[in-house]
């Protein structure tokens, strides 16, 4: 929030401002786009890890998240998640205890803060500048159970990758009791109705197994997809 409590996106998507007004916030947000590729820019081998902010540590995807950054880390891959906590503090927590880069591009939030698990910490005031440094700079993509947001990052990188706008990156959805309904609202009410073709899935993974994630960005070996 800023200092006078209204946040920089909502004042950026209230309709047409003063031009002036709008042309310095452009600014600033090329100012937020520049501190991103500054702060990132030799970062290799990473995956990106989405989650709920919400989730404890007693919760079972919180230790599928951290196992999995453990496990990716120890096989010299990078982590970078949302920086918040829940499944984003788990997978940095993994990253750092296994020695790997802990990266967290956070986001000025009320409710919100950075987790302590990271080596480089961005801070954003927009959301789409965050999403942006959350795909740019990863060749892989984990999504664990979440609310909006993940489920918004989800169909966001079918998008991307369905429209030929980043590549075919692996795309690993986990805990697959929470996903399990997923496949039938596509085919029985988005395929059924025409507003999805089958084709248009990409390859998105559902599994429960850190080993069988690394396999498939370390091998790219490939699975029954969803």
């Amino acid at each position: 929030m800023t200092k006078n409590g209204i946040d920089k996106d909502y004042k950026l998507f209230q309709g047409a401002e003063d031009y002036v007004h709008d042309l310095m916030r452009s600014f600033r947000i090329w100012g937020e786009f520049r501190k991103g590729f500054n702060a990132l820019r030799k970062v290799e081998n990473c995956v990106t890890i989405f989650g709920s902010a919400r989730l404890t540590p007693d919760n079972p995807y919180y230790q599928m998240a951290y196992d999995t950054a453990y496990l990716l880390g120890q096989n010299g891959r990078s982590i970078m998640t949302g920086g918040g906590p829940g499944i984003m503090a788990a997978a940095n927590k993994g990253a750092k205890d296994a020695g790997a880069l802990s990266i967290g591009c956070s986001i000025k939030l009320p409710h919100e803060s950075p987790n302590p698990y990271t080596d480089i910490n961005i801070n954003f005031d927009h959301f789409f500048v965050r999403k942006v440094m959350l795909l740019k700079y990863s060749s892989a993509f984990i999504l664990l159970p979440g609310g909006l947001g993940t489920m918004d990052e989800a169909f966001e990188l079918a998008t991307l990758m369905n429209t030929q706008k980043i590549g075919q990156f692996p795309f690993i959805l986990m805990g697959q009791d929470y996903w399990r309904e997923l496949r039938p609202f596509i085919n029985c009410t988005m395929i059924k109705n025409g507003t999805l073709s089958e084709h248009e899935l990409g390859n998105a993974i559902i599994t429960d197994d850190p080993k069988i994630a690394l396999d498939i960005i370390t091998d790219k070996r490939m699975y029954d997809t969803i």
